[in-house]
């Protein structure tokens, strides 16, 4: 990459950072809304559920407004909500009311994913996008694992909103220097919104965005029940239980540059040599599963998680490298919006799952649960490694002729 597309993954990396940091605070704070608010396993479900309904509810039109008016503003904006949502929460006297702001916080992160692919696919050398992909993801797991370590960390010194407060000083000031200092020369489409219509015609891309749909549902599971389950099953504390977390998150990231950099490097048809690389990722998930089903001491519960997070959160690089084999370039913020609500919706009903076998059968029948959901998830993933899209002109160039 040249010192500009450099410059262009910095900028969107660190603003992925900060949103990442501001939005996984939940994540990180079941134990203490357990706490806080009295809560059974299904209602620490139904926080999640509500974070991501809210991020559901608006991926689509916040996908379009930056097709729109440019990634510039919408994700300046997008952070600086994020950060004001962050701090709502904190304040929430009733679980009630931390339903509804966790709401306006998930709403704030749809501009995330559309805005930062957008920026990669209309900015990077189409030789190094993948790279540039996997690189712009960490922001999302090393975002996460600050966030693990800062909400667990700071709640042991101080009190369990300051992790928040903290995040939503950081969402702030990266909101202002991301302005400042962002320049593309993609500022929007002066010809209107994304056609949806047409991207539902697009058979290869609906059937990659249902196997998404699997997809996110382990993903947002795991980063969801991974410190309550190192709390409750194995017997560690929330801060070891942060760490594990923090741990999933640093795996993740080795696993989407690591896939980002195979995508540009092995020979061969895009679609077909990223679809490979994400069916693996999607196999080894599985099997991650069922050994953190078997974990039963601190020391087995870091490692499983560790290999699982660079299997289960390695992939969303990877996913969307493959979308953009699957539809055109001025199409890449809409479609993002729709890959992303499908990773989301999983993640609207799979968590209250998970948390309603925790508490009637048990955390090992919750893990083989998502197990399964992932083997159907590479299914669809074959599906549409067999089946070229109806386009001529993906926004991911063949760089291989």
């Amino acid at each position: 990459m040249n010192r500009s597309d450099w410059r262009t993954v910095a900028l969107v990396t660190a603003w992925q950072i900060a949103a990442s940091i501001c939005y996984y605070t939940i994540f990180a704070a079941t134990p203490f809304f357990r706490d806080e608010f009295g809560l059974s396993r299904f209602a620490v479900g139904l926080v999640v559920t509500m974070l991501t309904l809210g991020y559901a509810v608006f991926l689509l039109p916040l996908g379009a407004l930056t097709d729109r008016f440019g990634e510039r503003l919408t994700l300046t904006l997008g952070l600086l909500g994020l950060a004001a949502g962050v701090a709502l929460v904190a304040g929430a006297p009733t679980y009630a009311l931390l339903l509804a702001t966790v709401f306006v916080l998930g709403s704030m992160y749809g501009t995330a994913m559309p805005g930062t692919n957008k920026a990669v696919f209309d900015n990077v050398d189409p030789a190094r996008q993948n790279l540039a992909m996997g690189i712009k993801q960490v922001g999302v797991t090393g975002g996460s694992g600050i966030s693990a370590l800062l909400i667990t960390g700071l709640a042991g010194v101080l009190f369990w909103q300051a992790g928040f407060l903290v995040a939503a000083g950081v969402g702030s000031v990266v909101a202002v220097g991301f302005y400042h200092s962002y320049a593309s020369e993609s500022d929007g489409s002066a010809d209107g919104y994304p056609d949806f219509r047409a991207l539902l015609a697009n058979r290869s891309y609906v059937v990659l965005t249902v196997a998404g749909l699997f997809l996110g549902a382990a993903l947002f599971t795991t980063t969801g029940y991974t410190v309550l389950y190192v709390e409750e099953s194995i017997g560690a504390s929330v801060a070891f239980g942060g760490v594990v977390l923090a741990l999933v998150q640093v795996f993740g990231s080795v696993g989407r540059v690591l896939t980002g950099w195979l995508s540009d490097a092995l020979p061969g048809e895009p679609r077909v040599k990223i679809g490979l690389v994400l069916i693996i990722q999607s196999l080894g998930s599985a099997v991650m599963f069922v050994v953190v089903a078997a974990t039963t001491t601190e020391r087995s519960v870091a490692i499983a998680f560790s290999a699982l997070g660079f299997f289960v959160l390695g992939y969303t690089g990877v996913y969307y490298s493959l979308m953009a084999t699957l539809v055109r370039a001025d199409e890449m913020g809409g479609a993002t919006a729709g890959g992303q609500l499908a990773l989301t919706s999983g993640a609207l009903v799979a968590p209250p799952a998970f948390g309603s076998l925790a508490d009637t059968v048990g955390y090992r029948t919750g893990w083989l649960f998502l197990a399964a959901v992932v083997t159907i998830a590479t299914v669809f993933l074959v599906y549409v490694l067999r089946t070229p899209p109806p386009i001529a002109t993906p926004a991911a160039v063949d760089t291989s002729k």
